[in-house]
């Protein structure tokens, strides 16, 4: 599977997610903790709840371009509600955030825990790459192992789906997290 794949897809497995999400009890985003929301795409209809209801101040996007091009605000109308936006392409399906797109994804949550701001982390449907990102987070503040922190996750948005990219990807995050606190740092 590939990118092309991954726009081929997209369409009617978004249709296919809004379906899902009227008709189950599965949620368009759910809250993890105090500072992180895991969901699919923040579809413009919700900008207004993610600021008012949510304390949304922060954007992480783990999608490809194509996939915010039509029905998710821009960088700047983001902007323009106070959201900032970190957008880190990662390809659907097959794909996992790189360390150093983790590291960055983890920082910029702490940066707004610090503020004690929400952020949005979100893929297409909020289940792979965008859980991957939040598992890392769970395992920074709390120092949890990846298995408590995927299992936590679960607890708040049982529908999450890891495969073994992403389970390596949270795995390597861990160890190398693990090494340098051992060592001294954060």
């Amino acid at each position: 599977m590939s990118s092309l794949f991954s726009k081929v897809a997209f369409y009617p497995t978004l249709v296919y997610n809004i379906f899902l999400s009227k008709v189950t009890s599965r949620n368009w985003y759910d809250r993890i903790d105090e500072t992180v929301l895991l969901g699919a795409l923040p579809l413009r209809g919700i900008t207004k709840q993610l600021v008012e209801e949510e304390n949304v101040r922060g954007l992480v996007s783990m999608t490809e371009d194509f996939e915010m091009s039509q029905f998710v605000n821009s960088e700047e109308e983001w902007l323009k509600v106070g959201i900032t936006q970190l957008r880190l392409q990662t390809v659907d399906y097959v794909g996992t955030p790189t360390q150093e797109n983790i590291n960055q994804a983890v920082n910029f949550i702490l940066q707004h825990r610090e503020r004690r701001e929400s952020v949005y982390v979100h893929c297409k449907a909020g289940r792979t790459r965008s859980t991957t990102i939040v598992a890392c987070y769970l395992i920074k503040v709390n120092g949890w192992t990846p298995d408590e922190a995927v299992d936590f996750i679960k607890t708040k948005r049982s529908h999450i789906w890891l495969r073994e990219k992403q389970l390596k990807s949270i795995n390597d995050y861990y160890s190398n997290w693990k090494d340098f606190k051992t060592i001294g740092g954060a």
